[in-house]
């Protein structure tokens, strides 16, 4: 039996997908999925605007659903992908629960857990950055772009 095992990419391309419902909505457009066994188990976006919650990060979103899909809080053999950096309060959160991988897109030079000199991440959570970066940042500064045009007035 050959077993198919996807690409960092192909996963960020499905973070991306969720980003693109987060623009509908008129959130920040910013996506993420969590896989288990090279399956995607939480698919998730931001709602901070929906919800008025500002702690309805995409990724807080994919961890709860993540640990519901499978019935435990610890997420040590699970990958993140998210299109931008995580900010500090979701790279805690992955902390707590022990994720094995964080894969994002786009570096978040304001807010993003690297900016801090602490290491936030669990210990033997692996990091990689740059997959996408050009497609999740260009869908970032398009929307602030658009925003800020939208409150000009033009």
């Amino acid at each position: 039996m050959n077993v198919i095992v996807f690409s960092d990419e192909y996963f960020m391309k499905e973070a991306l997908k969720e980003a693109g419902k987060a623009l509908l909505r008129d959130e920040v457009p910013v996506g993420a999925v969590i896989v288990y066994k090279n399956q995607v188990i939480a698919r998730a976006h931001n709602l901070t605007e929906t919800l008025n919650d500002v702690t309805a990060h995409a990724e807080m979103q994919a961890i709860t659903a993540a640990a519901n899909a499978i019935g435990g809080k610890y997420l040590n053999e699970c990958t993140l992908y998210v299109t931008l950096e995580p900010c500090i309060m979701c790279a805690g959160a992955t902390y707590w629960a022990q994720l094995g991988k964080m894969v994002y897109g786009a570096d978040d030079e304001v807010r993003g857990f690297t900016r801090i000199r602490q290491k936030i991440l669990h210990p033997k959570t692996l990091v990689v950055s740059g997959i996408l970066a050009e497609q999740s940042g260009r869908m970032l500064k398009d929307f602030f772009k658009m925003k800020r045009e939208r409150e000009a007035g033009g």
